[in-house]
Formats: structure tokens, sequence, C-alpha cells
């Protein structure tokens, strides 16, 4: 058996992506702690990778919505110094512009998108700092840097997702913790059922299998990108992206307004 890497906490770990990230850090040599609502799928799914990895496989049935399920995930990551990697997959989605949503469930989905995500990390990283190692894997999505694609707010959650990562990244480099921001974009998995678009309505084309993505996901933790986006075949793009954002970050705060608003005239008329 593999020596072990220390125990990867895994949100939304029954189905989908976060099930394929369970068997793949289980068969790199990590024990799991597997956190979703489906209390079956998650016995199931232990069993089966445990069976086949000889991985210590814990489960926790927890509602990330709820806050006292939120905080009883939030004080595993606290108390088990053995956790090495915070897998933050859970997640929900929608299609339906806002003329057609339902703006309580939007605000569910920026309680699971944004809020447990980020109380996890809280909850992660000091421990991670004072044992000066650790992996944090945030599931953004392709939606955060094209937020037209789908419902607004799924798009803004993710949004918010790739801006943490990056302050993560910002922060937490020089402290020996990796930090990674996956962007998915079409996946084979319940997503689109859920989010009112069933995967079999999308082009063929454009959809990646979960395993496939996970796979992709993970050799691009291996080649140390705190961005992976899959699909997008040419890297250059994204790193031309990233620098042209960089480069004018720092002409972005001014005591004078830009000259194309010719408030100078005004002022000196």
């Amino acid at each position: 058996m593999t020596q072990t890497k220390g125990t990867a906490l895994i949100t939304g770990a029954s189905t989908g992506i976060g099930a394929i990230y369970a068997d793949r850090l289980a068969k790199r040599g990590h024990d799991l702690i597997l956190v979703a609502r489906n209390k079956q799928r998650l016995a199931s799914l232990a069993r089966r990778v445990a069976n086949e990895t000889g991985r210590n496989v814990e489960t926790v049935e927890a509602d990330l919505t709820s806050p006292p399920d939120l905080r009883r995930v939030e004080d595993i990551l606290k108390t088990n110094a053995g956790i090495s990697l915070l897998a933050n997959n859970a997640g929900v989605g929608a299609a339906a512009p806002l003329l057609a949503s339902d703006v309580d469930k939007m605000e569910d989905m920026i309680r699971l998108n944004v809020t447990a995500l980020t109380r996890l990390a809280y909850a992660a990283v000091p421990g991670f700092v004072a044992r000066g190692n650790g992996t944090i894997i945030n599931i953004s999505s392709v939606v955060a840097i094209a937020p037209e694609v789908l419902n607004g707010v799924y798009g803004g959650t993710k949004a918010f997702v790739l801006a943490f990562s990056h302050s993560l990244v910002h922060e937490l480099a020089d402290k020996g913790i990796r930090v990674q921001a996956v962007l998915p974009g079409a996946t084979a998995t319940e997503f689109w059922d859920v989010a009112g678009t069933p995967v079999h309505q999308l082009p063929a084309q454009i959809v990646m299998s979960a395993d496939d993505l996970v796979d992709a996901a993970l050799a691009g933790l291996d080649l140390g990108e705190t961005v992976t986006i899959p699909s997008l075949s040419d890297k250059a793009e994204w790193d031309r992206h990233e620098t042209a954002r960089l480069a004018m970050s720092d002409r972005l705060s001014s005591a004078i307004p830009a000259p194309r608003y010719n408030l100078r005239k005004r002022v000196n008329a």
C-alpha cells in the first residue's frame, strides 16, 4: 500500500466530481473524510474505495447550508491534525436567468458555494500553516470568467471562488501551502439535472467526463498550476489573461479621475 500522504477532506463527495476525487486521492495515498448529505451514497462509496485502496475512509453526513452541520465539519478541520488536503467541491448551480429564478434558491446557492467554502478554508488554513504544509483545492467553474454563459448568481459565486483562491495563493505561498482553483467547463455529472438543463441537451463536443476532469485537475496540481482549466487547450491564453490583469492592477487606484471623464475641465471652468 502507498505510504500515507495524510487525510483529504472532500466535500460534495458522494457523487460526480467529488466521488472521483475520493477514488483518485485514495489511490495517491490519502486517507479520506468524505462529506455529503446522502448517507447511503457516502457509505457505498466509502466501502468501495476502502476495499479497493486499503485506505482509511470516514464519512460525515452533513448539509453545508445548515450552520450546525457546517460547524461540525469546521471543527473536524480545526482539530484533526492529520488532514493535509481540503477539496472544496460541494456546490450547486443554476442555468435560468434572473427573471426565471427564485431569489431564495439563489441565496441558498450563495450559502453553499461561497459561505461554506469560505468557512471551511478558514477552518483549515491555521492548522496547515502551523504544520507548514497543506493543500486546498477549490472547485470553481469557467463561468467565473464567462458569467454570461449561465445563471448570473452562479457565475458570481464561482467568480468569488476564483478571486478567493487568488488571494489565498498570495497570502499562503510562502507558508508551504498549495492552493489550486479548478475551473471545469461542462462536465457530465448530475449538476446539469439540478441546474435545470439535462446534460444530454448539451452539444457532446463540449461535455467532458468527470473522470477526465478530475484526472486533468490533479495533473494540473502536480504541475504547480494555481488555476487549472482542463478544457483550455492553450495555456498561454490564460497566462496572457493573467499577465494583463496583474499589469493593470497597479493602475486601478488614483486620486485623479481618468481624463476621459473630463472632470478637470469642469473643475477649472
